[in-house]
């Protein structure tokens, strides 16, 4: 029996559950993928981790409104984000629940303002955003028409416009093969537009039904996965720096400011707001891992930090 299609808090946690098991299946493809922003092979690891915070949470709160649930699932997934990918997945989750919050269903025009708003509040987390990226995956999104074949609004436009719009995000992954020069080297897709597109993958198998539904991943993965050389990557040195901490904004601004100048990959993003500022989930790259703490033990104190190496481990 086919499911019918729907957009309600229980559609929307059933897309978080189905996100992660299809990042978790997928998790080792994508690792092997992980060559940009830098070849530490956890991209797959990251984005599994980091979206099952996000689905368990959806689980903790009640109540229809949707937006709610997506804003409360991205804020307990930012606050124990891994790695770059799982940021930036994080941040899409807390923008489309900004964009859609007091809504007890999704339409088609809600979720394409939504990506949108998640292409410019990612944009916005990087020093340097590139093409070829997460981002362009959530801009093809978002740059999708809405189907005038069908009621404005209706369950049916949602169909029609996920089935374009997962489409569209396909192809900006082929894509990404050429954009980056690492990529186009080694003939494959990047990692974390692949990710991107299986949780994109499982919100159209969970809001838009069974009926014509086919999975893109499974061929991208055939055709674009396998590197065209076996030549082993360079052995990466340095560290990654993440953790949380209770900053006004201007403090946040300036921790950003140093982190930039000490290492790179660095991201300072607001999670919730406090009585006397925001809760900022801090990322960074850098050489010697003391330089970040101690840039952060200056501003204030951190917590849920962690120190990774980014040599990848021997398999």
């Amino acid at each position: 029996m086919s499911r019918k299609p729907g957009s309600s808090t229980e559609e929307v946690r059933s897309w978080l559950d189905a996100a992660h098991r299809g990042l978790c299946d997928h998790a080792d493809v994508l690792d092997n993928l992980n060559v940009f922003p830098v070849a530490d092979a956890d991209t797959g690891a990251n984005l599994s981790v980091t979206l099952g915070h996000a689905a368990q949470a959806a689980h903790l709160i009640e109540g229809r409104d949707v937006g709610e649930l997506l804003l409360y699932a991205g804020q307990a997934a930012l606050e124990e984000a891994r790695g770059n990918s799982g940021m930036l997945a994080a941040l899409t989750l807390t923008a489309m629940g900004h964009a859609v919050e007091g809504s007890v269903r999704l339409t088609a025009e809600q979720l394409r303002d939504a990506f949108t708003a998640a292409r410019v509040r990612c944009s916005s987390a990087l020093t340097d955003p590139v093409p070829g990226t997460m981002l362009s995956v959530l801009q093809a999104a978002g740059e999708v028409p809405l189907p005038d074949t069908s009621a404005e609004g209706s369950n049916q436009q949602l169909v029609e416009w996920l089935d374009l719009m997962l489409a569209s995000c396909a192809q900006a992954v082929v894509d990404t093969v050429e954009q980056i020069p690492v990529l186009t080297e080694r003939g494959t897709v990047d990692s974390g537009a692949l990710g991107m597109l299986v949780i994109l993958a499982a919100l159209r198998a969970e809001l838009g039904g069974d009926e014509g539904f086919e999975d893109p991943v499974t061929a991208i993965v055939r055709q674009h996965a396998l590197p065209l050389t076996s030549e082993p990557q360079d052995q990466l040195e340095g560290w990654e720096v993440m953790g949380t901490m209770d900053l006004p904004a201007l403090d946040a601004a300036e921790l950003r400011h140093e982190l930039d100048d000490a290492g790179d990959s660095v991201i300072v993003s607001a999670v919730s707001e406090q009585e006397d500022g925001y809760t900022w989930r801090v990322h960074v790259h850098v050489t010697d891992p003391e330089t970040a703490l101690e840039l952060m033990r200056r501003r204030g104190k951190a917590r849920n930090v962690t120190v990774t190496s980014l040599a990848v481990e021997p398999r």
